[in-house]
């Protein structure tokens, strides 16, 4: 009976974060902390940069999540506001994506 039990597949677990506050504001660091703990405990992590957070997307632990599953989304408009590169270092979209993030994911927290 145990050896079925760890058999069965989990559902997957999603967690969102959106991070409105720059890099150096310390809501950047504990959403990139708690994306960081929560692929370690094997959750599916979407991060959302907006506003101010998009200046953070390069941000060398938050690069390093990617490696590990973390699944990294910036605002195109806020980059491009802030004279910022639209470039590989995240998948760059529009308001939809946050919308569906929050539609989708089992948690959605928010860091400002």
């Amino acid at each position: 009976m145990a050896a079925y039990l760890r058999a069965v597949p989990l559902p997957a677990r999603k967690l969102g974060v959106l991070i409105s506050c720059a890099a150096t504001e310390p809501g950047f660091r504990h959403g990139v902390r708690l994306a960081g703990a929560a692929l370690a405990g094997g959750v599916d992590v979407y991060l959302y940069c907006i506003d101010d957070g998009v200046t953070g997307v390069r941000d060398a632990e938050l690069q390093s999540l990617r490696a590990t599953g973390l699944k990294l989304y910036a605002c195109a408009y806020g980059a491009h506001q802030r004279g910022l590169p639209v470039d590989d270092s995240a998948a760059y979209a529009g308001l939809t994506v946050v919308s569906d993030l929050i539609a989708s994911t089992d948690r959605f927290v928010s860091f400002n």
